[in-house]
């Protein structure tokens, strides 16, 4: 039978031929992880105030502070110290309060909300096949899990693969101001038509998540009434976890911004104030049905949950993982956090150009940090203890971001826990060069801002 329309599958492929659950590749400990995650908080609390107060007040070979000024003229230039206490206070935060789980909230007698179909969409340009296959045989066992699941993988023409469920954007399609990723999600958006009572949970080509946290995914839908937004973890531990360091170690915050400032963000306030990332986020119908990805921005994902903030919908946290891979190639990290960073900048609306600004002033933080050090043999005063204790929080706060981003992901993979110990100090040495790699990335931006959409390798 000929196909009427070549871009959409007739049928669903997904429950073709037997599933070997050894053959499976999107393994995770969610279950275990979260229940960890859950009772963390408190050990957040110790390790970053036990660290500032150690560093602060009984280890004074570590600093030079003194109690008898409150201002002296080297505070000028370590005036960089004290930029990153923003973003500092919000993290500290995000991880000091519980972090939300389903433990003790869900439960068969709760009213579920009513859910038609949940698309699990990995979007991809489509010229890398092993990766569209990689995604699809990784995921397309998820529709035995429930009847509303729907695995779909969603490309641009002419990249067309058959007998998996495959939806391709047409060359013909066009919209006023989408292009891209963007361009395709509306054109699945009109395809699909959807209503109030589905879901979609978009996904990057390089993304797995496991039957777990689809699991929770659909709890979320079933009992969180008040959201038709939400957002859960990314870990970069999929593949080639380890091979570079240094791309492994710089990810690591990532993880930890999003046990932090991300946590506090959808289990918390419910508004996306920090916008969104593009995998794992999970909208309802209605969202996009009202904001629709007909968005011209380097960052549609930061733009659609501003829009649909704008329009009175709100943010909650979905208790799961994902898994994706780190960039492994230097350009290929900076232009990615070049095309955020701008990006997020160009954003018509107050919020976005306010975490951009502070974003740029990590760059100035990192000069002042180094100007320190020289200065220092020269000027021979005392830093006020005050200001010592600012710098010393935020210190404690970042190294314990990366740490934090790698014990998760390395327990996680089930590593031995040698490793995972020994990654520590390792972790340790290497996010230095990592924060630098970011500085240099927020000034390539600068200086060199993205003319178009970077697609990079992975």
């Amino acid at each position: 039978m000929k196909q009427s329309n070549p871009n959409i599958p007739l049928r669903s492929y997904a429950l073709d031929g037997q599933d070997d659950p050894s053959q499976r590749t999107n393994k995770g400990n969610t279950r275990a992880l979260m229940a960890l995650l859950s009772e963390m908080w408190i050990f957040h609390i110790l390790i970053i105030l036990g660290g500032t107060a150690g560093m602060s007040f009984f280890f004074p070979a570590l600093n030079n502070y003194t109690d008898d000024q409150l201002w002296n003229i080297t505070c000028y230039w370590k005036l960089g110290w004290l930029l990153p206490m923003p973003y500092t206070l919000i993290c500290f935060f995000g991880l000091a309060l519980p972090f939300r789980t389903p433990k003790f909230l869900y439960h068969d007698g709760l009213r579920k909300r009513r859910c038609d179909n949940l698309y699990i969409l990995t979007v991809t340009r489509g010229n890398n096949r092993e990766a569209v296959y990689r995604a699809w045989n990784g995921h397309k066992h998820l529709e035995r899990l429930h009847p509303s699941v729907r695995v779909h993988v969603l490309t641009d023409e002419p990249f067309f693969f058959e007998n998996i469920n495959c939806y391709t954007c047409p060359k013909a399609f066009s919209t006023a101001r989408s292009k891209y990723k963007a361009r395709a999600l509306e054109w699945y958006r009109q395809t699909m038509r959807y209503t109030e009572h589905d879901w979609v949970l978009h996904l990057d080509e390089e993304s797995v998540i496991d039957d777990e946290s689809v699991r929770r995914c659909l709890e979320f839908i079933w009992y969180e009434h008040d959201y038709h937004m939400g957002q859960g973890v990314i870990l970069y531990n999929q593949y080639q976890y380890w091979k570079n360091w240094v791309f492994t170690v710089a990810d690591a915050l990532r993880v930890g911004d999003d046990l932090s400032r991300f946590q506090l963000q959808f289990s918390y306030i419910h508004r996306p104030i920090w916008g969104c990332h593009g995998s794992f986020l999970m909208n309802n119908g209605l969202v996009e049905n009202c904001v629709t990805w007909d968005l011209g921005s380097l960052t549609e994902d930061y733009e659609f949950a501003m829009a649909a903030w704008a329009k009175g919908f709100r943010c909650g946290k979905v208790p799961g993982f994902i898994r994706e891979q780190s960039p492994q190639g230097f350009m290929d990290f900076l232009k990615q956090r070049r095309r955020w960073f701008v990006g997020i900048w160009r954003l018509h609306h107050f919020l976005p150009k306010l975490w951009a600004f502070f974003w740029t002033l990590g760059i100035f933080s990192l000069y002042g940090t180094v100007a320190s050090i020289p200065l220092g043999f020269f000027v021979k005063l005392e830093t006020p203890r005050w200001f010592g204790l600012c710098k010393d929080l935020t210190f404690c706060t970042f190294v314990y971001l990366y740490i934090l981003g790698i014990f998760v992901q390395d327990v996680d993979k089930g590593k031995n826990p040698l490793l995972v110990i020994l990654h520590i100090p390792i972790t340790f040495v290497v996010q230095y060069i990592a924060v630098i790699m970011e500085a240099l990335a927020v000034m390539y931006g600068i200086v060199f801002p993205p003319k178009d959409f970077d697609v990079i390798k992975k």
